[in-house]
């Protein structure tokens, strides 16, 4: 890849090849959490997004107004604004807005004026969706497309729960960590393996479904004893891709990791036999990127305290801030190297793992000094994608993934699993037992049964 093309898929600001792309789609701009209760009082938040500084709130009605934070009539910063019932007012000049941009008053121009008539700030529509406010940036009067029928949109907040880091790269390489199959038998490597009661919403701490002679298998030993897996990828559909990740154990048995892509930013993958994890990674600008995490479970309800306090160990509020960074090393141990871990960097939180990667890339990694193996086949894949993408919107096109509502229902799943299957017929098997995991889903089934139905890359495996 020469430096050019590195600028073009990496560049997201406004009037960027790839910024223009990027602003077909819905993006996370901050967790419901961020609100309730610690902004209950003044429910308003300064926002970064795709390069543009944005003003977050929501007015006495509960409507939701994400605007440009530059007042329109000097350019102060609205983030600062008095939050007032009908919306919110800027301080300099007492310029009232509502939360679709229209100018409610101007104060200072007295009686009779018709200026705030005349005026309007930019405003940017926003949807919540499990525990998330999404925004979209696309052209005035265009109309956005719809959220996938996934199933990190569908369960219910029982089952569901979000949470977001902040990272010091680009969103492109915080992306690509995670449609990486092979790093995880290195980058998130353990020594030991630890009591499987102990792995409650920790990545690669539990077991695969299914047993080695009678023997549940941690996530830890798959990994460390079978490192050089077969990958495969296929498209299921424009912008959704499955990956699947083998690892033969012996002549009868080979683990079976299925994960997902889905353009431009997001994968799905399996936390345990019962939670998934579906994570995008919003470009903030293009050396900062928040990952944004939904856990879905197909089982119990989830302990949303457990998980929340789990992660809130790692990260400085309000902003979400890892405590470990270049600054300090990302706390690494070397005698945690040696000893316990590969890396070095920490047993109980995988991010600090994948942070350590994209970060010590660089701000933007220089994809012109890489030289890339046969384990680095989805990663080029992508950038096939992302660049016949970016050359669809610049001839006036429809890229991947932005859909209409018909398109949008039609997309259920994606399925993920972790299982030991049988060396011949693992296929059928991990199609069965995807399907078994949707079967016990209370929820699905409470939703319908397209909902609950196996999605189509299951239907099509067990076809096979």
């Amino acid at each position: 890849m020469n430096a050019d093309q590195n600028d073009l898929i990496t560049r997201i600001g406004p009037g960027t090849p790839c910024g223009q792309l990027m602003r077909h789609y819905w993006h996370p701009v901050a967790l419901l959490d961020e609100f309730d209760p610690r902004l209950a009082q003044r429910p308003v938040k300064a926002v970064r997004v795709l390069g543009q500084d944005l003003v977050l709130f929501r007015d006495g009605d509960g409507r939701w107004g994400l605007l440009d934070r530059d007042c329109p009539h000097r350019g102060a910063d609205l983030a600062f604004g008095r939050h007032e019932p009908e919306g919110l007012r800027c301080p300099f000049h007492g310029w009232k807005f509502a939360t679709d941009g229209r100018c409610l008053e101007t104060p200072a121009e007295g009686l009779g004026s018709t200026l705030c008539q005349r005026v309007r700030q930019r405003s940017y529509p926003v949807r919540l969706q499990s525990g998330v406010l999404f925004g979209w940036f696309g052209d005035e009067g265009s109309t956005p497309g719809e959220l996938p029928h996934f199933d990190c949109f569908a369960a219910p907040a029982s089952h569901s729960f979000a949470f977001k880091g902040l990272w010091h790269c680009n969103w492109l390489q915080a992306f690509e960590v995670g449609i990486d199959p092979s790093h995880a038998s290195f980058l998130h490597r353990f020594l030991q393996d630890e009591s499987l009661d102990a792995a409650y919403g920790r990545q690669f701490r539990g077991a695969s479904a299914g047993t080695v002679d009678g023997e549940r298998w941690p996530m830890t030993r798959v990994l460390r004893e079978f490192h050089s897996p077969e990958i495969r990828h296929e498209a299921l559909a424009d912008g959704l891709v499955r990956l699947t990740t083998l690892r033969a154990i012996n002549d009868a048995l080979t683990h079976v990791r299925i994960t997902n892509a889905v353009f431009p930013y997001t994968f799905v993958i399996p936390l345990s036999e019962t939670i998934t994890i579906t994570q995008l990674h919003v470009p903030v600008d293009d050396t900062h990127t928040y990952w944004y995490s939904f856990f879905t479970s197909f089982d119990a309800p989830l302990d949303k305290e457990a998980m929340r306090s789990q992660r809130l160990q790692g990260v400085s509020l309000p902003d979400y801030v890892p405590f470990k960074s270049r600054d300090n090393q990302w706390g690494f141990d070397p005698e945690e190297q040696r000893t316990r871990t590969y890396l070095g960097m920490g047993e109980h939180d995988i991010n600090v793992h994948d942070q350590w990667a994209v970060e010590s890339m660089g701000a933007i990694q220089d994809r012109t000094r890489e030289h890339l193996g046969t384990s680095d086949k989805v990663i080029m894949a992508n950038r096939r994608l992302l660049l016949q993408a970016i050359e669809t919107v610049r001839a006036g096109g429809t890229p991947p993934m932005v859909l209409d509502a018909e398109a949008a229902a039609r997309l259920h799943g994606p399925d993920t699993i972790d299982c030991i299957a049988p060396a011949q017929g693992w296929q059928a098997h991990w199609a069965e037992a995807a399907a078994a995991k949707r079967a016990g889903a209370a929820w699905l089934q409470a939703a319908g049964p397209a909902s609950a139905a196996p999605s189509a890359s299951t239907a099509a495996e067990a076809a096979e």
